[in-house]
């Protein structure tokens, strides 16, 4: 079942990563860049996670290096898990709950967080409102749940 999760949500990010970025290049020297402007990102709902959506914005996440969003709807919670690439997020809204080696933490608006090395945790979205999350991911992007107690617990 876990095993097939897993699949399920890295084959709907597979899907997710037809939103293409607008992107700029200005003369030969100028170099390139990414606009996006909000009303333009493309969210797209991740098929098998009720609550989850994303947004790619640069890269695809089912091959490689990526930046893009998550919006976790208000409530949302996932048992402890890790991921193979290493990531780092900003919270941009809402306040996002990381559960790390037993220690429950409250990330606000604000909030800068990392995993490397597929450090487990816990993750929720507090209620009241949704968690949108702005993600610089290192590698392909996957969910892969823990078989422990704990899991089995929340």
């Amino acid at each position: 079942m876990r095993k097939s999760i897993s699949a399920v949500f890295t084959l709907a990010l597979a899907f997710a990563a037809f939103a293409s970025p607008a992107t700029a290049t200005e003369g030969k020297k100028a170099g390139t860049a990414v606009l996006v402007a909000a009303g333009d990102i493309k969210w797209s709902d991740v098929p098998g996670f009720p609550g989850v959506s994303m947004a790619v914005l640069q890269g695809d996440p089912a091959k490689g290096p990526h930046h893009s969003m998550l919006k976790f709807k208000d409530g949302f919670a996932a048992p402890l898990h890790h991921h193979s690439s290493d990531h780092f997020g900003t919270v941009v809204s809402g306040t996002l709950v990381l559960t790390v080696d037993g220690k429950e933490t409250k990330l606000p608006a604000g909030s800068y967080f990392s995993f490397k090395g597929r450090k487990q945790h816990m993750t929720r979205c507090e209620p009241g409102a949704d968690c949108v999350l702005s993600m610089d991911v290192r590698g392909k992007w996957d969910v892969v749940p823990e078989k422990t107690d704990t899991a089995k617990q929340k």
